[in-house]
């Protein structure tokens, strides 16, 4: 299904151990523009709907334009927020290429895993080598990726709490000792 939330917990993931050197915008952009080509596979009627967008070639270009319009979205989203909750500097060039590259090739190894008819290592080879490693009907493969966000999220608040707990403990031991 086009537009899959699935795709977006291994993102998660990546987010908490990356932290800052990576951009869930990005990442979650990028996995929108890689299901354009099927959802209109899908509007049209088209009997095969992952292609060419599907392919390690095809995620390599989709995920250099995701990088490049995904940066000015968050840049340009960031800056409709409120002052206190914008961040401080603006997406790297860096962070954005990582986060789309990640973003596309986890989109196609995930894919692939799953659905028949996506061809990875097109022109090489028009059949996945992934696909089958889990049974077709089995939601195991869903769960792994709905965890994989579930751990991600706990492990980014708990660092983010235990970091920001470490500063105020800083904090209050700097003060002056009152007398």
């Amino acid at each position: 299904m086009p537009f899959t939330p699935y795709h977006m917990g291994p993102g998660i993931l990546v987010k908490a151990l990356l932290r800052g050197g990576f951009s869930l915008v990005v990442y979650g952009w990028t996995q929108i523009i890689m299901d354009v080509q099927p959802f209109v596979a899908i509007l049209t009627g088209a009997t095969r709907y992952h292609g060419a967008t599907h392919t390690l070639v095809g995620a390599t270009v989709l995920g250099a334009g995701a990088a490049v319009t995904g940066k000015y979205i968050v840049d340009v989203c960031s800056s409709l927020l409120p002052r206190r909750w914008r961040p401080r500097d603006r997406t790297l060039w860096s962070v954005a290429f990582l986060s789309a590259f990640i973003g596309s090739y986890v989109h196609v190894a995930l894919d692939s895993i799953w659905h028949s008819d996506v061809a990875p290592l097109w022109p090489l080879s028009a059949s996945s080598p992934l696909f089958g490693l889990v049974r077709e009907g089995s939601y195991g493969f869903w769960v792994l990726c709905v965890w994989s966000g579930v751990i991600g999220a706990v492990w980014y608040i708990t660092v983010t709490v235990l970091r920001a707990l470490a500063v105020r403990r800083k904090r209050i031991r700097e003060l002056p000792e009152e007398q």
